[in-house]
């Protein structure tokens, strides 16, 4: 067997505070029983078709990307390659992929299963989210365009290689580290058998899903990592309802769950449960979109006025019991390109009425904002309400399941919403949600447009200097910022409770729910091992 190699490219951000695991030897066998949360059914079992959180947390179990997220170097690493070679303009990369990596129906991966998975995502009649993580490949958009029958800038040197040249520098690995570009077999993966039944080259294989409930897999005896997976089954649990997580937790059900505000106040102050914490600083921000396209959104003085209007010290103290860092702008405190020296939106009611003025609202206007029913969501709305009803705004809330809201972003019709959205680790990527020629399927919500910003971002994107490439990230982050398509919230605080019994649960700060399930072992201490 190959040793594995790795390639560590960015930083991200560290855990906050991480369990203390003593050095043990691993024990094979056994059960891991964790949780897919966020929401009450997955959206797709194909995971190019899905960017929920929960989604992403399954397809880790069965599906693998080009890169990984290493949690101890908190950086992106190689995962499916054994090298990569840059050349000399640092825009073209050449990668060798391990000749002993199989898909779950027992064929070899090559390079053509790597370049025909990436073409599938940005193939304009699927809108996959992942497009936007592959449009820096020179030749990508015009692929997606369906001006040019393949990507340029991905060429098969022989079955184990294979290169990818970008139109800009970009550190690859920020992007392709996620289960949206995750490498299928491209003979069975558009087949609609693939949808109850995937196969992919992950630890797991696919055993049953029960819709709404829960999924489980097998262990993948030709897994490429040597010893991988130390468990024999994976099971997740299906679920939004952080009362029922704490609850199996507590049961000793699960092994591992992710806590809500006011669970984690709980856990916090109990000398048992508060040993097993471990505690997250995400790439997440957290915030209320606003279709631009639509009244009283597309003037930007009322999105201004809601940023204004707000006291978000007191909603984080109170509501969100401090599990959470309040935001200056879109990219996180622990983004290579934060902007310290810019003040957040004070909370000044008077200017923020004085904009509603200006915008022609004085009489006031009413809102629905699309929510689900969560304390960062539903209840964030609530105790903003009071708030916006003294400027005039009367919001009105519209409680649906999450792939209901994920819809009605992506297809226009929702004119406001909350959500979480990823914010690292690639500074570029991140702001590319809000370039006007990116879709609202692959990211841009808001429908945001200021062609200023787009040329900045484009000017970041081709710079090769550090500081400058930095400069011009928060001067394009600062227009955004100013004309404010969304409500700057906050910064994700995330928490996972883990029992005893389970060891080598990572700290993932680009999604803490989503755990490298290939590494994670359970003791002869868990019940029912």
């Amino acid at each position: 067997m190959n040793n594995r190699w790795k390639i560590a490219l960015g930083a991200g951000a560290l855990a906050l505070a991480t369990t203390s695991n003593f050095a043990l030897a691993q024990v094979a066998g056994g059960t891991l029983s964790l949780v897919a949360p966020y929401g009450s059914a997955l959206k797709s079992l194909d995971p190019h078709a899905t960017y929920a959180s929960q989604d992403m947390a399954v397809s880790k179990a069965f599906h693998r990307a080009l890169y990984t997220w290493d949690s101890a170097a908190n950086a992106p690493a190689l995962d499916l390659a054994s090298e990569v070679a840059v050349s000399e303009d640092g825009l073209t990369y050449t990668y060798t992929l391990f000749d002993d990596i199989y898909f779950h129906n027992g064929r070899q991966m090559t390079a053509d299963d790597v370049i025909w998975s990436y073409e599938r995502i940005l193939n304009p009649e699927k809108a996959f989210p992942g497009s936007v993580k592959l449009e820096p490949i020179v030749g990508a958009r015009e692929y997606a365009r369906g001006e040019a029958a393949h990507v340029a800038g991905l060429k098969k040197i022989d079955d184990l290689t294979f290169s990818i040249t970008f139109a800009e520098h970009v550190e690859p690995g920020n992007l392709l580290f996620e289960a949206i570009t995750a490498i299928l077999p491209k003979e069975v993966a558009d087949t609609p058998e693939f949808l109850s039944d995937p196969v992919g080259l992950g630890p797991f294989v696919f055993d049953k899903h029960v819709e709404g409930s829960a999924i489980s897999g097998t262990k993948f005896d030709r897994y490429f990592k040597e010893g991988k997976p130390y468990a024999d089954r994976v099971s997740y649990v299906i679920t939004s309802d952080y009362s029922a997580m704490d609850m199996a937790f507590r049961a000793g059900e699960i092994d591992a769950t992710v806590l809500s505000e006011n669970v984690y106040t709980q856990y916090k102050a109990d000398p048992e449960l508060s040993k097993g914490l471990i505690e997250v600083s995400e790439v997440f921000t957290r915030h209320m979109g606003m279709n631009t396209e639509k009244k009283p959104f597309d003037d930007a003085r009322v999105r201004q006025a809601i940023n204004y209007a707000v006291d978000r010290d007191l909603i984080i103290q109170k509501l969100l019991k401090e599990k959470a860092f309040k935001a200056n702008g879109w990219l996180p405190a622990t983004s290579a390109a934060f902007d310290e020296t810019r003040a957040p939106y004070s909370y000044d009611p008077a200017k923020a009425k004085a904009l509603m003025a200006e915008a022609g609202y004085a009489d006031g206007v009413e809102i629905e904002v699309m929510v689900v029913d969560s304390t960062q969501s539903l209840g964030v709305l609530q105790a903003m309400m009071p708030y916006l009803r003294e400027i005039g705004i009367t919001a009105k809330p519209r409680v649906v399941e999450q792939n209901v809201l994920v819809d009605a972003m992506t297809d226009g019709t929702a004119l406001a919403w909350f959500r979480s959205t990823g914010t690292g680790p690639d500074d570029i990527a991140a702001l590319r949600y809000f370039d006007s020629r990116v879709s609202r399927a692959a990211g841009n919500r808001s429908a945001y447009k200021n062609l200023e910003f787009d040329k900045v971002l484009d000017a970041a994107a081709a710079e090769v200097d550090h500081g400058k490439r930095v400069a011009l990230i928060r001067e394009a982050e600062g227009i955004v910022f100013n004309d404010a398509p969304v409500w700057f919230h906050n910064y994700n605080k995330a928490v996972l409770a883990t029992q005893p019994w389970i060891h080598g649960v990572d700290a993932n700060v680009t999604e803490a729910a989503i755990l490298e399930v290939d590494s994670i072992w359970v003791d002869e201490n868990k019940p029912n091992r």
